[in-house]
């Protein structure tokens, strides 16, 4: 069968691999569609949160078909459409150990979902990242239509906290350079925008909000400048969320806003626990996620796929799908 390995830091390559085999309490999948992630080129570079050893298999963002059940599963069948959790108690599924970018992969059923006919196979591959912009809103409690929401990035994280907080009825506004990010952005419903680079940034913010700043900050990209412009973003008693990813850098910022405005920050990594919410979550208001995938490649030319993620940076999300996807 095909699979996308990385072989070693920065090297990665379309591989042949035996036909895997499954345990009694086991499920043989097969690929259906695959997501690209930064946190992919993260660990294709050397980097991540915890350690992990080469060669491997990525793909953490995904949708599959049951093809085989273990003798001692009786929660799926063949033919149940499934996606999957990748934060497993110590492991992590497509970092620690081998992920969804195969024609064929195992998984254990208790970390898998069904997904309702509502859902296509690459939507289903979006509800790993989506689920993370999910639980950043659920973290800012209570978040509801009284809230004004700004929202740090327009990436696939930033997006789906956009998408998620419109569904919920508050007014988004999203901070973000790039136009064509911000045309998305737009698209799922964000109100407004304003480009962090302008040199009248601040100020523009105070006119936008009449100097109230936001109920509700959500930092989705990672970089230490965003993280530390959050507090100057905030309005007093804020909700900050991070569940943008950052390994190790650092910056300058104005801690005491922390506790001058009475802040409330608390960071998040991943989405365990809310899988069944997320999907009933999109399910319930039919929120289309599809605006979000920019190119799509077969399963066999990932490779190609991989090439255009670390070139392009106009990428939002590279889809590998199988033929029979």
């Amino acid at each position: 069968m095909k699979s996308l390995q990385f072989m070693s830091a920065g090297s990665f390559e379309v591989g042949d691999l035996p036909m895997p085999k499954i345990l009694d309490d086991e499920v043989l999948l097969a690929s259906r569609v695959v997501g690209i992630c930064h946190s992919d080129v993260d660990l294709l570079e050397g980097r991540y949160i915890i350690p992990f050893e080469y060669p491997l298999i990525p793909g953490h963002e995904w949708s599959a078909e049951v093809l085989e059940v273990g003798r001692s599963v009786r929660t799926l069948v063949p033919g149940d459409r499934v996606v999957g959790e990748c934060v497993i108690g110590e492991d992590h599924f497509g970092f620690t150990i081998s992920g969804a970018a195969a024609e064929y992969f195992v998984a254990k059923p208790h970390w898998l979902h069904k997904i309702p006919d509502s859902i296509t196979w690459s939507q289903g591959a979006l509800i790993e990242p989506f689920s993370c912009g999910y639980s950043a809103t659920l973290r800012a409690d209570n978040l509801d239509a009284s809230d004004t929401v700004v929202v740090l990035g327009a990436g696939t994280i930033g997006l789906g906290v956009i998408a998620a907080s419109v569904a919920k009825g508050a007014r988004v506004i999203v901070i973000e350079p790039t136009a064509s990010r911000v045309a998305l952005a737009r698209r799922l419903g964000a109100e407004q925008s304003l480009d962090p680079t302008s040199p009248t940034f601040l100020q523009e913010w105070n006119e936008m909000t009449s100097g109230a700043g936001a109920s509700v900050v959500i930092e989705a990209t990672g970089k230490p400048e965003a993280m530390a412009t959050a507090l100057e973003l905030a309005g007093i008693g804020a909700r900050v969320v991070n569940v943008g990813i950052n390994v190790g850098d650092s910056t300058s910022a104005r801690l005491g806003l922390i506790q001058s405005k009475e802040l409330q920050i608390r960071g998040i990594i991943g989405s365990p626990g809310i899988w069944p919410q997320t999907i009933a979550f999109l399910d319930r208001t039919g929120i289309d996620l599809s605006p979000l995938v920019s190119s799509i490649f077969p399963l066999a030319e990932a490779d190609q796929a991989m090439e255009t993620v670390l070139n392009d940076k106009s990428q939002v999300k590279v889809h590998m799908m199988s033929s029979a996807a």
